[in-house]
């Protein structure tokens, strides 16, 4: 018997309402992401990139349809469970680093392993390796502020990284950077994905970066376009 899909979405609908109006953002979306696979996802600004990628993530609910990690339906797990669930085999990052202004590089990547039970001095130990790995072992104590904006984002891919997900959601992950830094990060992204055998499923408006995915999804009108 094969292992369950990483992510499997099936029939998944999102719609908003506001005053009355609902619009449906998402329609009937079907996607399998396999360990190792490369996706990219593209479409026009509001065509739904974001809101797909968080349903994956299970960062948000849909309105019909269902997703599964791992074969569980996450509309079915408690909060923790799914937290749980999101902490072991998935990984997150954004156009934006989201990195805790309060903490060093190395304090930000080893929070994910903390509250995933690792003892602390363990977690900051495996963050000190991954750091070094992605180039950035000269700044272990230093805080967001002090780091350009590609180190930032180094380290927000190294926090993602640092459970060794199964998946890795990128929303936009070099839409805030300048073209070299950009493809810096994503062959780094790629190096990643070849060594640890991560998933990738990345939201982007650069047509070139897609073009080095696997598979490549036009979202139009709520939909996948082939």
């Amino acid at each position: 018997m094969t292992n369950p899909a990483v992510i499997q979405c099936s029939q998944l609908t999102k719609r908003f309402s506001d005053g009355g109006l609902d619009t449906d953002v998402l329609n009937d979306i079907n996607l399998t992401v396999n360990r190792g696979d490369k996706i990219a996802i593209v479409g026009s600004s509001g065509s739904g990139k974001s809101t797909l990628l968080h349903l994956l993530g299970g960062l948000d609910e849909p309105t019909s349809g269902k997703v599964e990690i791992h074969g569980q339906d996450i509309n079915l797990l408690s909060v923790n469970s799914l937290s749980k669930l999101r902490n072991q085999s998935l990984g997150f990052v954004y156009q934006f680093h989201h990195l805790l202004p309060e903490f060093t590089a190395v304090e930000n990547v080893a929070i994910p392993l903390v509250i995933g039970g690792i003892k602390p001095k363990q977690a900051q130990q495996q963050a000190e390796e991954l750091l070094i790995k992605v180039g950035l072992g000269h700044r272990l104590g230093h805080k967001p502020s002090e780091l350009s904006g590609g180190e930032r984002q180094r380290a927000a891919l190294a926090r993602a990284l640092i459970t060794q997900p199964d998946c890795l959601l990128a929303d936009e992950p070099t839409g805030n950077l300048d073209h070299r830094t950009a493809q810096a990060i994503f062959d780094l992204i790629l190096e990643l994905n070849e060594s640890l055998g991560t998933a990738l499923v990345i939201v982007t408006h650069d047509n070139g970066l897609a073009s080095r995915m696997d598979k490549t999804f036009t979202l139009l009108d709520g939909k996948f376009s082939f």
